[in-house]
């Protein structure tokens, strides 16, 4: 009877992800790379370096002539499953300075530079309320400053905050608005104060437009030529054209702005929008639920 595998304990795990991490982004791992990164003695890394060898045994070759632990031809990673996108989203957290050198894992990477988003700016103190109101399931007062025409000035209003968006420039809270009687998104930075924490209102459970979601279908612009359709295609992940996106109802005028599939994509240069809506009607009727349109 084949012996059962112990299980790992957490720290024990994360120096196991580091190891084949280097070895498959790096093509090897020294001893000296985990005590440096994880502060655990040589022996301990020996026995973590022989633990990976133990449940990943086709992985790992030790080259005498570098001192170190090389992928074998046969490497096929045992405790990271995300592939590119997990190399890709630590060189992007190193760019952007909200990871360590260290803490990213990447020993030795390219130059890299990140298109820079202007900084918006939340105050502190708003946060914190907005915070403490939902964890309290409660509500706030906001001095929210709207860009409607019908309110050119900031006003106080009660919202029962319930989830939090971000639609790749801003983050939003979704709330219930006391004032309107109705969900609504309220940018971060255009919460100027708050005050008087209070009874929550309408629950998040009833906000229909957060809790459903509509399938937003793309496809290749139809002006791309065959070989171009071909690798939109590919990029995306499309199955026979078309790939489906599950989106937040709420969410989904902020998704299709992001993808520049707002104000007929299809009208727009193949050679700077490569993707349109293939269901069209039913992504205009969707926004029409949401409070928006085309």
């Amino acid at each position: 009877m084949q012996k059962e595998e112990r299980s790992l304990r957490w720290g024990e795990e994360r120096r196991l992800e580091f190891i084949e991490f280097r070895l498959g982004w790096e093509g090897g791992v020294r001893r000296g790379d985990i005590r440096s990164l994880f502060g655990v003695s040589e022996p301990q890394a020996s026995k973590d370096l022989t633990e990976y060898q133990k449940r990943a045994p086709n992985n790992a070759i030790y080259d005498a002539s570098a001192k170190r632990y090389v992928a074998s031809p046969s490497f096929e990673p045992v405790f990271m499953q995300d592939g590119p996108d997990e190399y890709l989203l630590r060189l992007r957290s190193l760019a952007e300075g909200l990871t360590a050198p260290g803490e990213s894992w990447i020993g030795s990477h390219p130059e890299v530079d990140i298109v820079l988003t202007p900084a918006r700016q939340v105050d502190e103190g708003c946060l914190k309320a907005v915070l403490d109101a939902h964890r309290l399931g409660g509500s706030l007062e906001v001095l929210y400053q709207s860009m409607s025409a019908e309110r050119p000035k900031p006003i106080w209003r009660r919202i029962t905050p319930h989830a939090f968006g971000y639609d790749g420039f801003r983050w939003h809270v979704r709330a219930y608005c006391h004032l309107t009687d109705k969900f609504k998104d309220f940018l971060l930075p255009r919460i100027l104060k708050s005050r008087d924490p209070g009874k929550g209102g309408v629950t998040g459970e009833c906000d229909h437009l957060w809790q459903e979601r509509f399938e937003v279908e793309i496809a290749p612009h139809p002006n791309l030529a065959a070989a171009q359709r071909a690798i939109v295609e590919r990029d995306y992940g499309m199955v026979d054209g078309i790939a489906r996106l599950p989106v937040r109802f709420a969410m989904l005028f902020y998704v299709l702005k992001r993808l520049g599939l707002l104000d007929s994509p299809e009208e727009k240069s193949a050679r700077s929008q490569h993707i349109i809506v293939a269901n069209r009607e039913a992504t205009e009727a969707a926004l029409g639920r949401a409070d928006f349109s085309l």
